[in-house]
């Protein structure tokens, strides 16, 4: 007996390839997108009591209403929106499920969904699951700004979607106001949805602002706005997140997650609930990672890769024109068995295996993380 597979072109993704081999080679992972310095204290011994004060049972499906709340009082303090806790939020475990159901609660088979590459890898199995068709546009290199005038003649019929990620991974731009008046432009009085990945909302540097689709009431109206957790309090691994959407979309939403998920975990939400309240934890992320960031470019300085620029994300992109010719996959699987550092291959993300000799590194990472890996690379 054979499965007809939904995803006949999906394997193994190359961030776990990238991370085995990091830990079969004991090479410093600057791959895969993850802290590995603690995180708040404060949040852990609210968890932790949280469990012993026995929130430890199911949560309500779309979430507890005080982290809800808490939400929802956050929005209105960032992007002065309002937006209802009890219709509007819905936590999810991570943001990539909250990626996936909005796309799964709007897409019908045969529909279109606009997105720009490079992408984060889940958006396109995303759409093809539901029989959806992804439409690839290559954000022009080596700024990887979006080309809006591509954007308008590849609108059709059977567009459904705008799929956008500001901060953007895995390259780091940002999306500014022009292209927020550009996007109102292209979906003035038409039907698009717009599916908004902003996981990255607090990461973003230079003093530049995070151009939510909250802030902007004429997008929010047709937009899911999908957020995390873990990238904010460095606890990538307890997968919470959250969706925020006008009331009807939340409430065909909510039909998807319920049969999905149903409900997140409770101690973590209990903490987050209270810990929200604590503007500080987020509003010094920017500056705390923005130094990481510096730090590690000035450190990449004394090597022969080229650092593309980033505004946002945990992510900078380098160059190695002037070290190999290689196939950026080829020279990804060199540095971690043979140097000893682990990056990801930029042609990871595109569907046609694009390669401009790029490789992604993750600095979020403690300081003498980064001066290992770049000792190491300096010796190539």
């Amino acid at each position: 007996m054979q499965i007809k597979s939904k995803l006949p072109n999906v394997g193994t993704t190359i961030f776990t390839v990238m991370s085995s081999l990091a830990t079969e080679h004991k090479a410093v992972n600057l791959g895969q997108g993850f802290p590995d310095f603690p995180m708040s204290e404060e949040l852990t011994a609210k968890v932790a009591e949280a469990m012993r004060n026995g929130h430890n049972q199911y949560a309500p499906m779309p979430g507890l209403i005080g982290l809800r709340e808490s939400i929802a009082e956050k929005v209105e303090f960032l992007y002065k929106t309002k937006v209802n806790p009890d219709t509007e939020i819905t936590i999810t475990p991570g943001g990539t499920y909250a990626i996936y159901s909005s796309l799964t609660t709007i897409l019908q088979p045969g529909d279109e969904v606009i997105l720009f590459e490079p992408a984060y890898d889940s958006y396109i199995p995303n759409i093809e699951i539901n029989g959806a068709k992804a439409i690839p546009l290559p954000l022009t290199y080596p700024d990887y700004k979006i080309d809006w005038d591509l954007v308008r003649s590849s609108i059709t019929l059977k567009t459904k979607a705008i799929l956008i990620n500001s901060p953007h991974n895995p390259t780091g731009s940002v999306l500014d106001k022009n292209d927020i008046a550009e996007l109102k432009s292209i979906v003035a009085d038409t039907d698009l949805f717009i599916v908004s990945d902003e996981v990255y909302e607090h990461l973003i540097y230079d003093d530049l602002p995070h151009e939510s689709m909250l802030k902007h009431p004429e997008l929010f109206a047709r937009s899911f706005v999908n957020f995390s957790f873990g990238k904010t309090y460095h606890c990538t691994g307890w997968k919470l997140g959250y969706c925020i959407a006008p009331a009807a979309f939340t409430k065909e939403f909510r039909k998807v997650h319920q049969f999905n998920c149903f409900s997140c975990f409770t101690p973590a939400q209990v903490a987050l609930a209270e810990y929200l309240k604590n503007k500080e934890a987020y509003l010094s992320l920017p500056r705390f990672m923005q130094q990481k960031r510096d730090y590690f470019v000035e450190l990449m300085k004394q090597t022969k890769f080229d650092l593309l620029p980033t505004s946002g994300s945990y992510f900078v992109c380098a160059s190695y024109g002037r070290i190999s010719d290689e196939a950026d996959k080829d020279i990804a699987i060199r540095l971690t068995k043979e140097v000893g550092v682990a990056t990801i291959p930029l042609s990871a993300f595109y569907h046609n295996q694009k390669d401009d000799k790029v490789l992604r590194f993750c600095f979020s990472k403690q300081n003498r993380t980064l001066q290992q890996a770049v000792e190491r690379l300096m010796k190539i």
